[in-house]
């Protein structure tokens, strides 16, 4: 029983410092559109394509988080659809929406200036 709960606690600790370190660049949707296309002309086709895979990947998570969520909403009764719940719930869902229209804009930026240096594209359809 000890030993289980020895390696229940290194591995959580392991997950801790994974998720605490983070694995590389991340996908910023508070940056300006403006400042990511001037960043993005001077990137070459592997940084492009780094990048927009990173975007990517932030967006198909964030389509999972609007699934899971409009599930939670499908699952409410249509006569609690007025509740504080059901609009907590479609107002999480709309900040979601913004946040992965943001996303989507952002890699389509990468995505595009890759395709004009002629970089490798497969793989970064969304």
């Amino acid at each position: 029983m000890q030993t289980a709960r020895n390696i229940t606690f290194y591995c959580s600790l392991v997950l801790c410092s994974l998720v605490l370190l983070g694995c590389g660049k991340k996908a910023d949707v508070s940056k300006p559109l403006s400042e990511v296309k001037a960043e993005a002309d001077k990137m070459t086709a592997e940084q492009l394509r780094s990048t927009a895979m990173t975007y990517k990947d932030a967006v198909t998570a964030k389509q999972g988080e609007v699934e899971k969520i409009a599930a939670k909403l499908k699952a409410i009764p249509v006569a609690e659809m007025l509740s504080s719940k059901a609009k907590d719930l479609k107002a999480e869902v709309d900040n979601l929406n913004k946040s992965l229209s943001a996303l989507k804009e952002r890699f389509e930026v990468y995505y595009q200036k890759l395709k004009e240096k002629g970089g490798d594209l497969s793989g970064l359809t969304i």
